[in-house]
């Protein structure tokens, strides 16, 4: 059986992943902070500040990393070039979850899998490093995933709005910001297939249709809660701003493509304690 290691799987996504993939594949992961996960044998404790990570690789030995990590972009930075060269010298791939952020200085239209990518935030400038340090790599070596903004039942957008809701609190909103969608249900049975596929390349997972982020998280706040909330509109540019990754080259089969209205009925309270 296939050996998987996920960095970063007691966070939102990681542990996602963890649990579609833990059935199929011999899979381990890594854990930062969180208590309780000590306890599994197939969880290693990593911190980027201490080091740690060739140890466990060498423990595990697995056919594929997963990089859901998260923290200070330096660390991010030292470690994903310690993985790259890892994989370029040893019978190992790495599936890297990127961001829709690699896109975020352009306006006027989505973007697909082979744009260029050009970011003015920090965030989007890692996730522009990392990528183009592993297009250098052969195709058979990776997997970019890139991710649109993601939700769940359990995601921190998802609690951050549950908090305002008990709290009476404002909700930011961008009006003139276009996106598409995933969760995080969803985006773990897309890279399921990626794997089980033994796909490569450039991977674009969100829903396929797109929406005015002010109007996805008013539709929201109306199925979740029902009932109305307090809006504090943010306008980060004047013009329409598209942050949205649509594929076009890489496409899943029919059946792992979805609205952004599918996302909304998996976000439905079903216990409305609001």
């Amino acid at each position: 059986m296939k050996k998987i290691l996920i960095l970063g799987a007691s966070g939102f996504i990681g542990n996602a992943l963890y649990k579609e993939l833990n059935s199929y594949y011999n899979t381990f992961g890594t854990y930062f902070t969180k208590k309780g996960f000590g306890q599994n044998h197939h969880f290693f404790h990593f911190d980027m500040e201490e080091g740690g990570l060739e140890r466990i690789i060498k423990e595990v030995k697995p056919k594929l990393i997963i990089s859901a990590l998260r923290g200070n972009f330096e660390g991010l930075i030292e470690t994903h070039e310690f993985l790259i060269d890892l994989i370029s010298r040893s019978n190992c791939r790495l599936l890297f979850l990127s961001s829709a952020n690699v896109f975020d200085t352009f306006e006027h239209f989505p973007c697909y899998e082979y744009d260029k990518t050009l970011s003015e935030s920090v965030f989007g400038r890692f996730k522009i490093k990392i990528e183009n340090d592993l297009l250098r790599l052969p195709p058979a070596k990776f997997v970019l995933a890139r991710l649109p903004m993601v939700f769940g039942n359990h995601s921190p957008r998802v609690q951050e709005l549950d908090i305002a809701m008990n709290t009476n609190k404002t909700i930011e909103v961008f009006p003139n910001t276009i996106i598409n969608v995933n969760n995080d249900i969803k985006l773990s049975q897309q890279i399921h297939y990626i794997i089980n596929q033994q796909l490569t390349g450039i991977f674009h997972l969100g829903s396929t249709d797109l929406i005015h982020h002010f109007d996805f998280i008013k539709l929201l706040v109306k199925k979740r809660y029902q009932r109305k909330a307090v809006y504090k509109q943010v306008y980060t540019t004047n013009q329409m701003r598209y942050l949205a990754v649509l594929a076009k080259e890489n496409l899943l089969p029919n059946n792992l493509h979805f609205s952004y209205s599918e996302i909304l009925d998996d976000l439905t309270l079903i216990n409305k304690d609001f």
